[in-house]
């Protein structure tokens, strides 16, 4: 395993699994919140943010979580394992109203500096993910149905699945354990 593409919809535990893969694996964490904004919460241009993934996806190691799906059939292309982390719509906004809170005022970790949490922001966010559900998991699906098959996919429906899918990976080797 070098190369590991992430992807679910908001609050669908993807930052907190790529960081807890990174630490088993030792393979660098890339969060695509660090590539779509800029301290401040400015937006990159859709062409800055295309060029900045196309960069992570050429490198020979990475877990890459997060969307940007104009670069998705390049990334799973390299991946050697796509994930697609699959929450209900309720977990997921609680969730996000969970770590809004628990950060409020403060940048996550996954986020870059000077982009704190703030409860202003919370109802635009959970609108966007209340209209994007349907569309954003129809397009997830998709992309599982056509990763190459050099790919490994897995598809994580709870918390029990992250967890035994966790404990079939070696430690700090770089390589998953055979199952």
């Amino acid at each position: 395993m070098q190369r590991v593409m992430i992807v679910g919809q908001p609050g669908s535990g993807k930052s907190t699994l790529a960081r807890k893969l990174g630490e088993r694996t030792g393979l660098p964490v890339v969060h695509i919140d660090t590539i779509h904004w800029q301290p401040g919460w400015n937006e990159r241009s859709p062409d800055e943010k295309t060029r900045l993934c196309l960069e992570v996806e050429a490198r020979d190691r990475w877990i890459f979580e997060g969307g940007h799906s104009t670069t998705w059939e390049n990334r799973v292309a390299r991946a050697d394992l796509l994930i697609w982390i699959d929450r209900s719509a309720t977990l997921r906004f609680l969730r996000v109203l969970r770590r809004t809170l628990l950060h409020r005022g403060q940048s996550r970790p996954d986020l870059p500096e000077n982009c704190p949490e703030l409860l202003g922001n919370l109802p635009e966010f959970l609108r966007f993910m209340w209209r994007t559900r349907k569309t954003a998991r129809a397009k997830m699906r998709q992309l599982l149905s056509t990763a190459p098959s050099a790919c490994r996919v897995v598809h994580l429906r709870s918390n029990r699945d992250t967890r035994i899918f966790l404990a079939s990976i070696g430690n700090s080797t770089g390589h998953a354990s055979q199952d």
